[in-house]
């Protein structure tokens, strides 16, 4: 379970059957942001808070906070398939980065289409 987005940073909910808590983590994001609650709207104001005061610790440390996605993705195909990509878009005067986005676009298209 997801719940709504806030100043750009999503968050999950899950239930811990041991605690009998709702607890979760900001997604999207290499640092463990993570919250709990009793209840739906104890869970959605502790990710608010959460975010806020990340955003805070950021700010008072003069560092830039981390966003959810920066338009760069990682992808791990192996290292034969990489060359024979890149060799053959190479050649055809194609950008790698336009083939993987006009392929993701496609089938997101597909799957939701």
């Amino acid at each position: 379970m997801n719940i709504s987005p806030n100043k750009g940073y999503f968050g999950s909910v899950q239930y811990s059957d041991e605690d009998r808590v709702l607890h979760g983590r900001v997604q999207f994001i290499s640092a463990l942001v993570s919250y709990e609650g009793t209840n739906l709207h104890a869970v959605e104001s502790a990710f608010q808070d959460a975010v806020d005061d990340c955003l805070d610790l950021c700010q008072e440390q003069g560092e830039r906070p981390e966003e959810s996605f920066t338009g760069d993705l990682t992808v791990r195909v192996g290292t034969d398939l990489h060359k024979e990509v890149a060799l053959y878009y190479a050649e055809n005067g194609l950008s790698l980065d336009a083939v993987i986005r006009d392929s993701l676009q496609a089938q997101l298209a597909r799957t939701l289409g």
